[in-house]
């Protein structure tokens, strides 16, 4: 969807015009893909707004950055303060928040050296990632997710996603809102950019970090809640025939939030309609993040906007 421009984004400490955070062409990023980011959500409140995890997210980019060897030159409390800094320069709640570490102008070759780091933080008006309400339906993707030790999967780097696009446009071209993706043993992985949960006789169940899957904060709150109301959670190796035989399927994600999926390569996910725990952890995940229930897990960050409307489901 269009990105809706506000007036400032952060860059390496500083808050500049939107139109004035700019790259050079020959940037290593635009050549290498060597980036990290993050998304991030800001809701609504009752009094104001919040940021969802924001220290996770950020010690997420921290850790992605590392991986990448990219040293960053802020903090964990520097890259939060940022954040509020320009959500609250910008007036604008709620709100996306985008994170990017870049490799900038430079040198160019393969080998970074040579290229500055660059910090960014933009935020900008999102709603909905995913149409409707009543699910969406999706496929299995022909394209695998990434294998152990060829790039990692632990790290959310801007060129992971060049294999997310690819997921993506398939699902798009044939019909489907959204594509899943199998590791390289064929087994579930994750969305392009969602993670994923099952649930059969009552258990949750979700493919492990091991099967090229994002340490997703969505998933992680997913997970907290589902223990909090005392659900039985397995994270396992899932096979694909057992998605068609769940009994509720949702994906997971800062932009997905919690999306019930109706339809798997046109099999219907049993009545077609989002199932009581998919209903349950949905209801607990919104009514935190937009606080009309208590912050019981400690996972918002006020900030001092007032919230144009709630985003949810």
């Amino acid at each position: 969807m269009p990105i809706q421009p506000t007036s400032k984004i952060w860059h390496n400490g500083n808050l500049i015009p939107w139109e004035q955070a700019t790259i050079h062409v020959m940037s290593h990023v635009v050549h290498y893909g060597s980036s990290v980011f993050e998304g991030i959500r800001c809701y609504a409140q009752p009094h104001g707004s919040a940021v969802f995890r924001l220290p996770e997210h950020m010690q997420r980019l921290i850790d992605s950055a590392k991986i990448y060897r990219m040293a960053l030159p802020y903090s964990l409390d520097e890259l939060c303060a940022a954040v509020v800094d320009v959500i609250e320069a910008n007036g604008v709640a709620p709100c996306y928040i985008r994170p990017i570490v870049i490799r900038g102008y430079g040198e160019i070759g393969v080998s970074p050296k040579g290229s500055p780091i660059e910090v960014y933080v933009a935020n900008f008006p999102w709603g909905k990632y995913m149409p409707g309400n009543d699910g969406v339906d999706v496929c299995i993707s022909s394209w695998n997710r990434l294998a152990p030790n060829t790039m990692p999967a632990l790290a959310k780097a801007g060129a992971n996603y060049m294999n997310s696009q690819l997921i993506r446009m398939e699902a798009d071209i044939n019909g489907y809102a959204e594509g899943i993706a199998l590791d390289v043993n064929g087994l579930v992985s994750e969305g392009s950019g969602e993670n994923i949960f099952i649930v059969r006789n009552g258990v949750l169940y979700t493919p492990t970090l091991a099967n090229s899957a994002l340490s997703g904060i969505t998933r992680d709150s997913v997970l907290t809640i589902a223990r909090h109301l005392g659900l039985a959670v397995t994270e396992q190796a899932i096979p694909r025939e057992l998605l068609y035989i769940a009994d509720e399927v949702f994906f997971t994600g800062t932009a997905a939030e919690v999306t019930p999926i109706r339809s798997i390569d046109r099999i219907q996910i049993a009545d077609g309609k989002p199932g009581e725990i998919t209903k349950k952890i949905a209801d607990e995940f919104f009514s935190i993040a937009n606080g009309l229930k208590p912050d019981r897990f400690g996972w918002l960050t006020p900030v001092k906007v007032n919230a144009v409307e709630p985003v949810t489901a």
